[in-house]
């Protein structure tokens, strides 16, 4: 099946037996991008930077007092 980068719509040929979760690479950007549904198939770039959409950093307040 083929589909396209996100990233640079290039042409990218995928399995038909693709799972959910998996990952594989754009040949010409090189991008890194997710299986995020089968049906249908829809790929999107891994955030390279903390790829876990709940971790949120901490941050601490100061208090004027």
């Amino acid at each position: 099946m083929a589909m396209v980068c996100p990233e640079c719509d290039y042409p990218i040929d995928i399995d038909e037996e693709i799972d959910e979760g998996e990952t594989l690479q754009c040949e010409e950007c090189g991008v890194e991008l997710e299986v995020v549904s089968v049906d249908p198939i829809e790929l999107a770039p891994v955030e390279e930077a903390g790829y876990d959409d709940e971790d949120v950093s901490h941050v601490t307040e100061e208090n004027d007092d």
